[in-house]
């Protein structure tokens, strides 16, 4: 099939600059695309050329040559139904997608929640906007309750290369957290204690000699009476991880009632929101600081301090 009968869809070209002949496939692998999408752009309508004309994946190329593979359409799961809610986008462009989740607001559908998640969200505003590409890719994800920065890449591609840049720990997450109780201004300290599951239970997670790698580095921002802003960087992504964290040196969460934190009024949930992503852009190689305000409620108790 012709390319100009597939304009519509993603592509992306390179020119093949070593004089030693190589595979199509072998040079795809350098451009981090896997055997698995190699796999759907060969069988699921998508196309390699090779100086505009369609060649397999065994071809040989020479110095000079030019590539270029188009990608498929993803046509979307029908496990993931779309809701049309709104959704608070903070940046997007063709290749990703990045929103403000709300509290209350599972990131992904499950079992305990089957529709009304992020991804559902998302969903309903691929739909509405009539993207090609319609599965959801989630390349990080937050906690029900927590708040904050989500980004999704709108294709496999983007997303294949925005989990390279998270196993590289390439992506700087930064957040802020109301913790319990007064630690003084200036503090600056890394919490490196292993996380594993705690016997029985399927969610609640504890420090334990036999889990995995855990770090936290956090920085005291304002101290009060009651609690205490701190800013936040994640080293490591294990789950309920700064929770955890916070609860193990006994300044758990404000609001975070699975680890031992009280409400504090107006916060009724743990609270922790996702303020900034920092990362290259996949394709364009651009550094993106992208942030987020504390949502009301946080502001809400800060303002009750003063």
């Amino acid at each position: 099939m012709r390319l100009s009968e597939r304009e519509k869809k993603m592509k992306f070209s390179w020119t093949y600059e070593n004089e030693e002949a190589i595979q199509v496939k072998q040079f795809l692998r350098t451009k981090d695309i896997s055997r698995a999408l190699l796999a759907k752009i060969k069988f699921n309508g998508g196309l390699i050329l090779v100086n505009d004309i369609e060649k397999n994946a065994i071809y040989f190329l020479k110095k000079g040559d030019q590539v270029t593979v188009v990608i498929p359409d993803e046509a979307g799961h029908e496990t993931t139904i779309p809701v049309h809610l709104p959704i608070d986008i903070v940046y997007e462009d063709e290749h990703l997608l990045i929103v403000n989740k709300p509290s209350g607001v599972a990131s992904i559908t499950s079992q305990v929640h089957p529709s009304g998640t992020m991804a559902n969200r998302v969903k309903g505003y691929y739909v509405a906007q009539n993207y090609p590409n319609q599965v959801i890719h989630i390349v990080t994800r937050l906690d029900r309750d927590t708040t904050g920065l989500m980004l999704f890449a709108k294709h496999g591609y983007a997303h294949a290369k925005m989990d390279i840049q998270l196993r590289k720990k390439q992506m700087t997450k930064k957040y802020q957290a109301l913790i319990s109780g007064s630690i003084p201004e200036g503090t600056h300290q890394m919490i490196d204690a292993p996380i594993g599951r705690v016997e029985g239970s399927l969610m609640e997670r504890q420090v334990r000699p036999d889990g995995k790698v855990a770090q936290t580095e956090f920085w005291v921002a304002s101290c009060f009476e009651e609690g205490t802003l701190v800013d936040i960087q994640l080293h490591t992504g294990r789950t309920h991880q700064i929770r955890v964290h916070f609860a193990a040196i006994h300044h758990p969460l404000i609001g975070d009632d699975l680890y031992g934190g009280k409400n504090q009024e107006p916060v009724e949930r743990q609270a922790l929101h996702c303020a900034k992503l920092v990362f290259h852009h996949p394709f364009t190689g651009e550094l993106l600081t992208i942030e987020s305000p504390l949502p009301q409620d946080m502001q809400g108790w800060l303002a009750n301090q003063k």
